[in-house]
């Protein structure tokens, strides 16, 4: 509801601006109204982005942990955390941002018992302590899940936020202690 409310606020604005530009120009190609109007709208992508750019991730090489295989999996997660954001703050339909959200826990999933696997076999000694935090992130995920299937409007944006953060938080703090272990134990 929230989504598409601010989507027929913009549209109503564009199209308001637009008349306000025809009338203004009925004055006068001097008045200065429909060119403030003209450069609102030419700034509108602009603003726009700069607004949104914060809410999606980005891979950077600070959270490289070294292993190309585990590098590429949390590529994914970024990515897959991205789709989520652009459902959230477009109106997509719940059944993309359902989608969205069911890839992105389902990877989440797969990737944290790659890792688990990589640590076991190779005797990663905090194995236990990292394990643990994945599973207790699962389990808040799986509080959330619950969250939203009762009211989805009001979880999704605390729900991403949540993801977004823990696996950035994760992947540049957590993992990068693992990493050293396995390079060392000729993991690439």
């Amino acid at each position: 509801m929230r989504k598409s409310l601010q989507t027929f606020g913009l549209s109503l604005f564009i199209v308001l601006a637009f008349l306000v530009i025809g009338i203004g120009f009925l004055f006068g190609i001097d008045n200065p109204v429909p060119w403030i109007m003209i450069a609102v709208l030419v700034a509108l992508p602009v603003i726009h982005k700069k607004m949104t750019s914060r809410q999606f991730v980005s891979w950077d090489n600070s959270l490289s942990v070294g292993i190309q295989a585990i590098d590429d999996e949390h590529q994914k997660l970024l990515t897959l955390i991205n789709n989520l954001q652009t459902a959230v703050l477009y109106p997509t339909g719940e059944s993309f941002e359902r989608q969205a959200l069911s890839e992105l826990v389902d990877y989440t999933k797969y990737h944290f018992e790659r890792e688990e696997r990589l640590m076991s076999d190779y005797g990663y000694p905090d194995y236990e302590a990292h394990k643990k935090q994945h599973e207790e992130m699962i389990v808040k995920v799986t509080r959330f899940l619950d969250s939203y299937e009762m009211d989805r409007e009001g979880t999704i944006d605390e729900l991403t936020g949540f993801l977004k953060n823990w696996l950035i938080d994760h992947i540049a703090g957590t993992d990068q202690q693992y990493s050293q272990f396995l390079r060392e134990k000729g993991v690439k």
